[in-house]
């Protein structure tokens, strides 16, 4: 979810990859698409009853995860070593929807319960990619983003085993996701911008 360290990411003598650019465009994409998402999930949630549109919102969003790395990758032309990580995060994020498109028809235990483990494999994959992309600058949020998804993701599985009758605390996840994305898109800017 976010990019963290002591040291600069990049200096003034090692020029940033062209892929800094279209990661800061993505980034602010991920923060806009994570904000309405959550407001929508807050309101479909709260019913009395959640029906079909708040499986859809669920399923959705590891979709968008899923298609966002793919951009990502497709965009980081030649060979990464964050490629195996990344196409790990696609594979859990295709399966998730799918099982969170089961598990919110059964209960919201259960659907928590999907998305604890989604979030858990997500935040080590999203980690990884982060700590070995570094080199493009902006990835201290998305090293935070995917260590707090991996304990949040542990917090929603135990909330769903223990059978939890609301799943509003998963926009908040995706909110704080949404930060992290648009912090990282700002400091993208702001190296950009030196850069220049």
């Amino acid at each position: 979810m976010t990019d963290i360290g002591t040291a600069p990411e990049t200096s003034a003598s090692t020029p940033l990859p062209p892929l800094a650019s279209a990661l800061r465009r993505l980034y602010f994409l991920r923060f806009g698409v994570a904000v309405v998402w959550a407001i929508a999930l807050v309101a479909v949630a709260s019913a009395a009853a959640p029906g079909p549109l708040f499986t859809t919102l669920l399923i959705v969003y590891p979709l968008v995860d899923a298609a966002a790395v793919i951009w990502q990758l497709r965009a980081e032309r030649g060979g990464s070593s964050s490629r195996v990580a990344e196409w790990i995060n696609v594979a859990m994020s295709v399966v998730a929807a799918v099982a969170l498109g089961w598990a919110s028809t059964a209960s919201i235990g259960a659907a928590l319960a999907v998305w604890g483990v989604w979030a858990v494999v997500a935040g080590i994959a999203q980690l990884a990619a982060a700590l070995l992309r570094r080199r493009a600058g902006g990835q201290i949020p998305q090293v935070l983003s995917g260590g707090i998804s991996v304990f949040a993701g542990l917090g929603f599985l135990f909330q769903g085993l223990g059978g939890a009758a609301s799943a509003t605390g998963i926009a908040g996840y995706a909110t704080l996701g949404g930060v992290f994305f648009l912090v990282s898109a700002i400091r993208l800017s702001a190296l950009l911008w030196r850069a220049r």
